[in-house]
């Protein structure tokens, strides 16, 4: 799950530094995995979810 999550925000916004601007579903479905990933997630896992929560609000506020 953890890596599920990480792949998700990775590929949408690898996508959109190539100038396509993500769906509103794919933003979801990447908030959706963050979270579903803090179920199993270890100490260090939930750490680097809340960085890539962090860099999701980021980049949404870019757009």
């Amino acid at each position: 799950m953890f890596q599920q999550a990480r792949n998700a925000v990775m590929n949408m916004m690898q996508g959109n530094n190539n100038g396509n601007n993500p769906s509103q579903a794919d933003k979801q479905a990447a908030q959706n995995a963050i979270q579903a990933a803090y179920n199993e997630a270890t100490p260090q896992e939930k750490q680097e979810l809340q960085q890539l929560e962090q860099q999701l609000r980021q980049h949404n506020q870019l757009q």
